[in-house]
């Protein structure tokens, strides 16, 4: 049994949302997330030859040995969405409310966590899959996130925008189930494995299967 990505990401607590100049880059940087602790990674439309990079990556395993979940953020088409998923992704993220790409997700039931800035996109968001991008999140702060939560108790909420990792555990006191980080990172293999150990939670038991 596998985790739902929901699962894979509300465990790792940090998303990290890749935007490189090729391929071969995002590889690099995806391999040291893996190899670090990190499991689930976002790559991102804009980056040039994306389809590869999430190609080369899919099949790739994290540092327990467990499949890696890669997703691709930026996914604004249908046509987008399609390339994605036969490139190997386990699910799709939009920065914005993205109609097509919603219903493509339906009829081909992938994962898909649609973006959305006000409490009405992002309550439509949740509702049709139960989780939302929080985009631009720096603009309401971690208070904006407790009150989405007070009104969307059971939504799976990820901020994403201008937050820095060390401000990553404010969000998550304020209710968010995972945080998009696009930047700031360390480079260093030991403080970047440090990072996913000192947020780290439990999973489900198809993680427990899997080590």
């Amino acid at each position: 049994m596998s985790c739902h990505p929901y699962a894979v990401m509300a465990a790792q607590r940090l998303l990290p949302v890749l935007r490189d100049t090729g391929p071969d880059e995002a590889v690099r940087r995806t391999e040291a997330l893996l190899a670090a602790g990190c499991r689930a990674v976002e790559l991102t439309t804009s980056t040039p030859g994306w389809a590869t990079a999430v190609a080369r990556t899919a099949p790739l395993t994290d540092a327990r040995g467990r499949p890696a979940l890669i997703g691709v953020g930026t996914v604004t088409t249908a046509a987008q969405a399609a390339q994605a998923l036969d490139a190997g992704a386990g699910f799709l993220v939009s920065p914005y409310p993205a109609p097509e790409v919603r219903a493509f997700a339906g009829r081909h039931g992938a994962v898909f966590v649609e973006g959305g800035f006000t409490p009405g996109e992002i309550a439509a968001a949740a509702r049709h899959a139960g989780a939302a991008k929080v985009f631009p999140a720096h603009v309401g702060g971690p208070g904006f996130i407790r009150s989405l939560k007070a009104v969307l108790p059971g939504a799976l909420l990820v901020p994403t925008g201008g937050i820095r990792p060390c401000e990553v555990r404010d969000w998550l006191d304020a209710g968010a189930s995972a945080v998009g980080i696009g930047s700031g990172l360390p480079d260093d293999p030991a403080e970047l494995a440090a990072v996913f150990a000192g947020l780290a939670g439990p999973c489900c038991a198809g993680c427990a299967a899997e080590r």
